[in-house]
């Protein structure tokens, strides 16, 4: 019987290379934050610090051409006396709503003709979004060319159909205003409605509907019990996005209206901009916009609340 044989054993276990041990805690925790980092850098400078400087700025007396002074509350105590600001709130709560029903109503429309299995659907759906890749801005100037009195087109078609006699006056009223823009907004949003609605209806399964037609329910049945609930979390996510960005307009009423006829199409956005450029008063325009963020932040918790999907 050989004698070396545990000792070739015992050199061969050594041999073996240890398994690999899985990193400590510590050392995940410090390669997440390594990660992390940038990511907490461009959100400091960008977010962050902004904030700062504005909830300083809204405690201060800051003309657009000279320095801050401190004066207290004395900025949030002047809002209810802001007869500009508290008449744009009213306004871009009717804007909003208006905006918010109109775009959903039209969205579902054309998804019902962009969504059918026939020919030029998919011309439909790029017609419909192509406006969307157009700034707001430019949109507006778009829109303003082709509605003023004096050489729009849009004038020059209702002559030659006969429903005119005169020019129509797309800006020269407060309805009229109103109405311009909001067929602007439509004309340049809907697209994106359309594009997520339709994201969200082919993401439901056809044998759901299938299913559904065996059992004999109808097209009413369906859409209440298979559509609407799979299409909830898109739903919700459409109305946060078109009510935050109803309450925040600015570009479409600086370019179309000025804030005319007579101040009628003044937004929230558009006071804070009049009281900082035009009032040149940076302290009392900073609390408005703290103003305006804290409603945003409450409106939109406020919504998540609600839309957020229930458990059963």
């Amino acid at each position: 019987m050989s004698t070396t044989t545990p000792v070739t054993e015992a050199a061969q276990v050594a041999q073996v290379p240890p398994p690999n041990r899985p990193p400590s805690a510590t050392r995940r925790s410090g390669l997440g934050m390594l990660f992390v980092t940038p990511l907490a850098v461009v959100v400091t400078v960008v977010f962050l610090v902004p904030l700062g400087v504005l909830l300083f700025m809204s405690f201060t007396d800051w003309p657009l051409l000279g320095g801050p002074t401190v004066n207290g509350v004395e900025n949030y105590a002047a809002i209810g006396e802001n007869e500009l600001f508290l008449g744009a709130i009213g306004f871009t709560l009717i804007y909003t709503v208006l905006t918010t029903i109109v775009i959903f109503g039209v969205s579902f429309l054309l998804v019902a003709v962009s969504n059918a299995r026939r020919r030029g659907a998919r011309f439909y759906r790029t017609a419909f979004f192509l406006p969307y890749v157009v700034g707001t801005a430019s949109a507006a100037l778009i829109w303003f060319a082709s509605v003023n009195d004096q050489n729009g087109i849009a004038n020059d078609v209702l002559l030659k159909l006969g429903l005119t006699d005169g020019p129509w006056g797309f800006l020269s009223t407060p309805g009229q205003a109103l109405f311009t823009v909001l067929t602007l907004v439509v004309w340049k949003f809907i697209g994106f409605q359309v594009l997520v609605l339709l994201v969200g209806l082919q993401a439901i399964p056809g044998e759901l509907y299938e299913a559904a037609r065996m059992d004999g329910a109808g097209t009413w049945q369906r859409l209440r019990y298979i559509t609407l609930p799979f299409l909830r979390p898109t739903l919700a996510l459409l109305l946060i996005l078109s009510v935050t960005g109803s309450l925040l307009a600015f570009d479409q009423f600086i370019v179309l209206t000025r804030g005319g006829p007579d101040n009628s199409t003044i937004t929230v956005m558009f006071a804070v901009y009049n009281t900082a450029f035009q009032q040149f008063d940076l302290g009392k325009a900073a609390a408005l916009s703290v103003v305006l963020l804290l409603a945003l932040v409450v409106l939109n918790t406020v919504q998540f609340k609600f839309l957020r999907p229930k458990e059963d």
